[in-house]
């Protein structure tokens, strides 16, 4: 009668323990938080630049990047892993059917017999080795949260840096067509002081290549600008075809009015994605040590198995004809052709890996930072040296159109003197570029955390 008892506590707790094992992975479910994500990738930073046309397309890259979604999809993977080491910390139950028709010795006739067994298997994890790959599973959890925070920072730093450019490209395309409208000019004057002896055919013909080669650049340039709106659709998930209703600020719009810090504090570092899944990866890698260390010790398991036979179909299958069965075992493999060995050997090697990666992850957080710095602080200081330069650019070119003005020089110096205006102003709006491109380097470098 106790075994009785005890063979249906036996499964009475295990249904328990199934049962509530099915709600747990019906709730154990990551799920996207878009607000978390704003905040994390300090999308209040990106509010600064006062652009309204920027910062949408930031929000859409949030909502609608592909590599971001993929990020977001492998730490549902992870989860679902992590389900899968569980479920061995549980007790499994089966449920069978089976259908027999059999015959006795000295015995003409057969008869049917039907069983309805149910099976169950608990490995008892006293050693917690189970438990160990469970957290295991936990930390992969946690870099690929790490991982998906870093997709999106660099998501939207692509579209930060690509805008910029394109508007670098729309004010470089302007300037061109000035040029080509100058030499063109230029070339017209030319031609026709050839035709009255005044300037030799060598100069017109190379007047005639300046023009040419002033519409091949702006071919390039139209180009580039191409590539770069098909990339900013891509990163903000939308179609390439819609490349020409992007809008974007004009670029003597553009306002700089963000400071440059003097230092990045080191802190900064330890906020670092990467930093973060290196320093993650260690913990991983060491409760992997610890579960290889378990395998050499023996496993424990409790079985079950409790049975309903009835010659009739659902007839008399009462506890009268049942037969119950509950037993444990332990095991203690002997010999496993070293693979043990190996796997513990692996996981420390993983180990020594991931403290080499910690190390250079460190050093990597440092050289970004400092170099992406080190770039904004020197490449602004070019700007400021390029941008007085054409101001005196500026002033040497309105002598000259005061002197052309008075009948001193020709339409010809006055043309020439404007092209170099014009690439000056192009250096200006390069330097000036490199500065917004600079700061969302920085920006990436300390992730955000500006």
């Amino acid at each position: 009668m106790k075994l009785k008892k005890l063979i249906i506590s036996l499964f009475v707790g295990s249904a328990f323990l199934l049962n509530c094992t099915i709600l747990a992975f019906a709730d154990d479910k990551y799920i996207s938080d878009k607000s978390s994500i704003f905040d994390s990738v300090n999308i209040s930073w990106w509010q600064s630049f006062n652009d309204p046309f920027l910062y949408d397309y930031i929000i859409k890259a949030i909502q609608c990047n592909n590599d971001a979604k993929l990020a977001s999809l492998k730490i549902e993977e992870n989860v679902q892993n992590k389900n899968l080491k569980r479920a061995k910390e549980l007790p499994s139950i089966g449920v069978g059917a089976v259908p027999a028709l059999y015959k006795l010795p000295g015995v003409t006739s057969s008869d049917g017999l039907i069983s309805l067994p149910i099976f169950a298997n608990y490995e008892l994890d006293l050693f917690g080795k189970n438990r160990d790959y469970t957290k295991a599973m936990d930390k992969l959890i946690e870099i690929s949260k790490q991982n998906e925070k870093s997709a999106y920072i660099s998501v939207i730093s692509a579209v930060g840096t690509t805008y910029y450019n394109i508007v670098k490209l729309d004010k470089l395309i302007d300037l061109q067509n000035q040029i080509i409208d100058d030499r063109k000019l230029i070339y017209e004057l030319m031609h026709l002081s050839n035709e009255q002896g005044l300037v030799s055919t060598a100069d017109t013909v190379f007047a005639n290549k300046a023009y040419i080669n002033a519409n091949s650049d702006i071919i390039e340039l139209k180009k580039t600008r191409e590539r770069l709106l098909n990339l900013l659709a891509v990163l903000i998930g939308d179609s390439p075809e819609n490349k020409n209703d992007f809008k974007r600020i004009a670029f003597d719009d553009l306002v700089i009015n963000k400071s440059i810090p003097d230092s990045i504090s080191s802190d900064v570092i330890e906020s670092r994605p990467d930093y973060i899944s290196a320093q993650i990866m260690l913990k991983k890698t060491g409760l992997d040590i610890r579960a290889a260390k378990k395998d050499f010790l023996p496993t424990f398991n409790i079985i079950g198995l409790l049975s309903f036979n009835s010659t009739e179909f659902f007839r008399k299958m009462n506890w009268t004809n049942s037969i119950g069965l509950l037993g444990a075992n332990a095991m203690l493999p002997i010999f496993t052709g070293g693979a043990k060995i190996a796997n513990l050997k692996l996981q420390k090697n993983k180990y020594n890996q991931a403290y080499v990666n910690y190390q250079k992850s460190y050093l990597t957080s440092i050289q970004e930072i400092n170099d992406s710095l080190c770039n904004l602080k020197l490449d602004n200081q070019k700007y400021l040296k390029t941008l007085e330069t054409f101001d005196y650019d500026k002033k040497d070119f309105n002598y000259t159109l005061l002197k052309y003005n008075e009948g001193i020089i020709s339409k010809l110096d006055l043309l020439q003197k404007r092209e170099t205006l014009f690439s000056t102003e192009k250096l200006v709006v390069s330097d000036k570029t490199d500065y917004f491109i600079n700061q969302i380097a920085l920006y990436k470098a300390t992730a955000g955390m500006l």
